[in-house]
């Protein structure tokens, strides 16, 4: 059996958490072991358990994941760090404490999977172990075909109207 990354994501914003975490779930080497929502629950978590990477938002309440990292960054053996914010103007500052990558929100999995593929050459290869080959995961795209018939409201009911009937 293949050695797995051990993941803690850090985020003040549940739905932000549980969407990483969903995307996340598509990589069978992902071992999502931990969840804080602030920077003094993950030092916690992170003395507690050997985490191979760690997903780090930057704004956050109290101290920020940009000092974090640079508190990680100073530890015997510190995780990979990864940033996931939706602000682009920090990934200079990121980089300084030697972020392996930096995605903005919403996540494209795109990208996501080009973060991870950093983190295991980072992660596998400081373990001498195979970095595994894992197949993109399937996201389901949205259909292309036209609608035929789109609900409108007109007076409080619901009506389908025939889309070649739409002018504006």
């Amino acid at each position: 059996m293949k050695a797995k990354l051990k993941v803690l994501i850090l985020d003040d914003e549940y739905p932000a958490r549980k969407e990483l975490r969903y995307h996340l779930e598509q990589y069978d080497y992902i071992q999502i072991v931990g969840e804080a929502t602030n920077a003094e629950e993950a030092l916690e978590l992170i003395r507690a358990v050997d985490y191979s990477v760690v997903f780090l938002d930057i704004d956050m309440p109290g101290k920020n994941g940009l000092q974090l990292g640079e508190q990680l960054k100073s530890s015997p053996k510190p995780p990979a760090i990864v940033y996931v914010t939706a602000y682009n103007n920090y990934a200079l500052d990121a980089f300084a404490v030697n972020a392996v990558d930096y995605l903005l929100k919403p996540i494209d999995p795109d990208r996501l999977t080009k973060a991870l593929d950093k983190v295991n050459q980072v992660f596998f290869r400081q373990q001498n172990t195979e970095v595994p080959q894992q197949p993109e995961p399937q996201i389901a795209k949205p259909s292309k075909q036209p609608l035929e018939m789109i609900p409108v409201e007109h007076n409080g009911k619901i009506l389908l109207i025939n889309e070649t009937e739409i002018i504006y």
